[in-house]
């Protein structure tokens, strides 16, 4: 979204508004409007506002996107043997973006609910 929590004033007609995440090994560019390089010792950064739409049997159009993991803390360690995703995932959300997936896989870029837990 290009408007920050304070702009929101009312909720959407479908999904909802998520924010107070924050990107590891990415930073968002409010003026692209998609993923960037991280700056130079920046950890993390606050991501933008996401308007969370899901869709049931949602086919992917296009590839113009990273389909980020977002995690509860930091630690990804340690994973279900059902799913086999870490303890600490939540879901994806697709984040625009000018790179291949590989680009942001082989940085680790995922979003984080909480830095200090």
């Amino acid at each position: 979204m290009s408007q920050s929590v304070s702009e929101l004033k009312q909720r959407p007609e479908e999904g909802c508004y998520i924010h107070g995440l924050f990107l590891e090994g990415a930073r968002w560019d409010p003026t692209a409007f998609q993923l960037a390089e991280s700056r130079p010792k920046e950890l993390y950064t606050e991501m933008a506002v996401i308007w969370l739409l899901p869709m049931p049997n949602r086919k992917i159009q296009n590839q113009a996107f990273y389909l980020c993991p977002i995690y509860k803390t930091l630690t990804r360690a340690g994973t279900l043997s059902t799913t086999g995703h870490s303890t600490n995932y939540v879901i994806a959300v697709e984040i625009p973006s000018n790179q291949p997936q590989r680009h942001w896989i082989k940085r680790g870029v995922a979003l984080i609910c909480a830095l200090d837990y």
